[in-house]
């Protein structure tokens, strides 16, 4: 963690390549040379569009390659549809990084389930790389996914290749299908029973909608998985990165500063009284 905090400074650097995911989501990879960017799978930069402001994106890359920096973004705001219109020999502001990452060290010797709901799954896909470059470290793995419709899955390329991997399991569902269609239709936690996992030694990292986290975590407990050894992001609220704005307060935490990844038998009675 201290190492890739060491990053932290404000840093020029250009877009290498740009690649459209869906009608709406970039993937933008950046060119640390001449040095790198380490990094641990689950933390954020605080990334920046010249003349419109900055704002916090997980870092979706491979941690075991630290010479190429990405980022996926949606754009649904001025800085973020700045940012999803980069194209190559533009550059962007990046700080960081900042934030709690994905437990994928504790969790050798365990089974691991990863659960990913639409753009959440950029903030896994580090976790889900660290853990296939030391496969023999970790028990039975699975990746459950989905999506509101088939043109909304990140990573198609790569979601297909993973599918062929014999030591992964991947699942994926979409909310609503088209006729072309072939795979499971519903929420992403109905593919919880389809994968096999030993309850008391699984670490679970689930990143999605709240609604979507809440009913995965909720699944996961009642198949038996401590609350201790499953894993949130917060990271969809958070604004200022440092913990200063509260608009990703939960409770006595800041998302920013205390996640975004935190424990859910930390997060669950915090998330209760938000809502109250």
């Amino acid at each position: 963690m201290s190492k890739a905090g060491e990053t932290r400074g404000l840093r020029v650097l250009p877009v290498m390549e740009a690649r459209r995911e869906t009608a709406d989501t970039v993937t933008f990879e950046l060119d640390p040379a001449p040095d790198t960017f380490p990094f641990a799978p689950g933390q954020f930069n605080m990334v920046y569009a010249f003349g419109l402001g900055e704002v916090p994106l997980s870092i979706s890359g491979d941690p075991g390659d630290p010479r190429r920096l990405r980022h996926t973004v949606r754009g649904v705001g001025d800085v973020t549809r700045a940012l999803a219109s980069v194209r190559r020999g533009d550059a962007v502001g990046v700080r960081g990084p900042f934030g709690q990452a994905w437990p994928v060290e504790a969790a050798a010797g365990h089974d691991v389930l990863i659960v990913a709901g639409g753009i959440g799954l950029a903030p896994l896909r580090p976790a889900v790389c660290h853990v296939l470059a030391h496969r023999a470290q970790y028990g039975h793995v699975a990746l459950l996914y989905g999506a509101r419709t088939p043109a909304d899955l990140l990573y198609a390329r790569e979601l297909q290749a993973w599918r062929g991997r014999f030591d992964l399991d991947v699942e994926v569902t979409v909310d609503r299908a088209t006729a072309q269609w072939q795979g499971a239709v519903g929420v992403v936690t109905r593919l919880v029973p389809r994968v096999s996992f030993e309850p008391a030694r699984t670490s679970a990292f689930v990143c999605g909608p709240e609604v979507m986290m809440r009913f995965a975590a909720r699944e996961l407990q009642r198949r038996g998985v401590p609350d201790d050894q499953v894993f949130l992001s917060a990271e969809r609220n958070m604004k200022c990165g440092v913990g200063l704005c509260g608009h990703c307060q939960i409770g006595p935490l800041f998302a920013c500063r205390d996640g975004p990844v935190i424990r859910y038998r930390t997060l669950a009675p915090l998330l209760a009284i938000r809502e109250a």
